[in-house]
């Protein structure tokens, strides 16, 4: 058994962890970092030799094939399935139904390949591969110091005067954060994870200042980027770990600390900044018309839903739906539910609702039994269970926001969800007859 801390702060001891549990995906999970590192770093823009070697790929198919000849081989079952597992399938199954309905069938073939598979790939190696407490700890504080590169970026970009459009920062030179608004929202996903390893209260002193740098500068980050959506995603995070930390009287001081610093730093938000949160209620008043016309492109989709309520335009074709009501102006709907609707029909954006749910489901089912495991449960579980059901919940605000709906954002934190559902459940009910070894289930170690 080893020691730890309870989510309440209180000493607590954790079970043994199999041998076989740590042992059967050390490969897969050092390949699926890898991927992570590629994908939200970008070393190649850096090191432009890496470009030719395609090193995401070469990571994910390592992650993949590792992790199939590792079933394969011990004759187990390729998948352990979920009902987040299963959602996907299903709405896999109604795309591939849907490619010969497309607007472009070419196009959506392309686009599935391209970029959907991928991301269910990834979706589907990070419910199987992290299966332990440690390897789900590693994950969460790899993401919160990649978070450091993107945030100093964006706050340089913005003191540099490194503008695009509408006197707006350029995004940080990677595939999820190429334009600021999904360098918001990458900064505004992870940041609870940061915040749950602080509270957590693990690692050395000098981790948790980290933590809290990482923390600070991913919130200056994304109010760099001027992101409307990327504000209103934040303070939903806000307005979520200030109520859940307050029902917490053992850390109700940290509720007061927030609220105390969000009310000195507002004298100090740049006046365009306020002028351009302004324009959240009243579109009129955006100067550079991005509100008028993202209102107009909603309204249009909402409109192609109703009349296409069945089968859609098919995966990936909201532009071209949208050209056909508005003319050829090759605008996407920046809405991920409007997304779904117009390209798979409302069955398409019920399956994806349905995983949405699930997800927050799974989340919010590690973070009751870590409550109720205390002092049986992996030190940090209760808190990161918790960091994931807020990210998910982030997402589900910034999506009205975003034309992200088959992209990793989702999808990588859905799976870190299913992965801490099934570690938390299998701590409540371990394995009868499986020989353990004694291991203490901190996030300072993984296997």
């Amino acid at each position: 058994m080893g020691a730890g801390l309870r989510y309440d702060g209180r000493p607590r001891t954790v079970p043994a962890v199999p041998p076989r549990v740590a042992d059967d995906m050390r490969l897969p999970f050092r390949a699926l970092m890898a991927f992570t590192f590629v994908l939200i770093i970008a070393p190649q823009t850096l090191f432009p030799v890496l470009a030719s070697l395609r090193v995401a790929l070469i990571a994910a198919g390592v992650a993949m094939m590792s992790y199939l000849f590792n079933r394969f081989v011990r004759h187990r079952p390729l998948v352990d399935f979920s009902r987040e597992i299963t959602l996907a399938a299903c709405l896999l199954g109604w795309v591939v139904i849907t490619l010969p309905l497309s607007y472009w069938p070419g196009g959506s073939v392309s686009y599935l390949l391209n970029i959907y598979a991928k991301t269910l790939v990834i979706f589907w190696l990070l419910t199987q591969v992290i299966n332990t407490a440690p390897r789900l700890g590693f994950a969460a504080w790899s993401l919160s110091l990649m978070a450091l590169p993107l945030a100093v970026s964006g706050i340089s970009h913005f003191a540099e005067g490194k503008f695009m459009a509408e006197s707006r920062i350029v995004g940080y030179d990677a595939p999820l954060t190429g334009n600021p608004n999904d360098l918001a929202l990458t900064l505004n996903l992870i940041l609870p994870l940061s915040i749950g390893l602080f509270l957590s209260r693990l690692g050395k002193p000098w981790l948790r200042g980290l933590l809290l740098v990482s923390i600070g500068l991913s919130v200056l980050g994304v109010i760099a980027t001027y992101s409307r959506g990327g504000f209103l995603t934040l303070a939903s995070i806000f307005v979520m770990y200030v109520s859940a930390l307050w029902r917490r009287p053992r850390e109700r001081h940290w509720a007061l600390l927030a609220l105390l610093l969000a009310f000195f730093a507002l004298p100090f938000l740049p006046g365009d900044y306020v002028e351009r949160l302004s324009t959240i209620t009243n579109i009129e008043a955006d100067a550079s018309g991005s509100a008028q016309e993202r209102w107009g492109v909603s309204m249009a989709a909402l409109e192609y839903m109703l009349f296409h309520p069945a089968v859609g335009a098919g995966l990936g074709m909201d532009v071209l739906a949208l050209n056909e009501l508005r003319g050829p102006a090759w605008k996407e709907v920046h809405n991920v539910y409007l997304q779904y609707g117009v390209d798979l029909g409302i069955p398409g954006l019920m399956l994806f609702i349905m995983l949405l749910r699930a997800a927050l489901r799974s989340a919010r089912q590690a973070q009751q039994t870590a409550r109720a495991l205390a002092g049986d449960a992996p030190a940090g579980l209760f808190y990161l269970a918790e960091s994931l059901r807020i990210s998910l919940i982030a997402f589900a605000v910034a999506a009205f926001f975003h034309p992200v709906g088959y992209h990793f954002y989702f999808y990588y934190f859905a799976g870190l969800a299913v992965a801490c559902r099934s570690i938390a459940a299998r701590t409540a009910a371990p394995t009868q007859g499986t020989p353990a070894a004694a291991q203490p289930a901190t996030f300072r170690r993984y296997r």
